[in-house]
């Protein structure tokens, strides 16, 4: 079995790029404490290649993987062929799922959510740093627990938490 100490981040490659290289931006700042362990620089994709190959390598990096962050945009609910199957082989392997709304919605935004995961047991956060942080540093132990008392359904963060993140 693969070492999981890896985060997946799942996103709209076409129009949604933007936010995965903010957090790459963040990662490699020093001056911002922001990091994870990216699923992305497991096993090189190339642009053209066929979805017979990519898949298989996508898999791979999954069962690295110790949480699922889906970057929720306009189109996201939308996509099937990458998108929709990798939140599919995500809940298949039971990897913590967090949905980031583009929005910045605090809670499920069912005009954007994904309907795969909109009755799952998924952490619903926004496109914050700090609330972005909070989910790779503790969602795991928070999901385990809300597991523990029988909670299913969507989860979002408190107010209070809110406050203390300083959003």
């Amino acid at each position: 079995m693969a070492y999981r100490n890896k985060t997946y981040i799942c996103f709209d490659a076409d129009t949604d790029m933007w936010a995965y290289k903010f957090m790459k931006g963040w990662k490699n700042n020093d001056n911002i404490d922001f990091d994870f362990h990216d699923a992305h620089d497991l096993n090189n994709l190339r642009d053209g290649s066929k979805e017979e190959t990519i898949k298989p390598k996508l898999r791979e990096r999954m069962k690295n993987t110790k949480i699922f962050m889906v970057l929720v945009g306009d189109k996201t609910k939308n996509l099937f062929q990458f998108v929709r199957w990798e939140m599919d082989i995500a809940l298949e392997m039971d990897i913590p799922i967090v949905a980031v709304y583009l929005n910045e919605s605090k809670t499920r935004d069912n005009n954007v959510c994904p309907p795969i995961i909109r009755d799952e047991l998924v952490l619903h956060i926004p496109y914050k740093q700090a609330a972005m942080k909070w989910a790779i540093d503790n969602w795991i132990a928070a999901r385990k627990r809300h597991r523990d008392n029988k909670d299913t359904g969507p989860i979002t963060l408190t107010d209070s938490l809110y406050k203390e993140l300083g959003i």
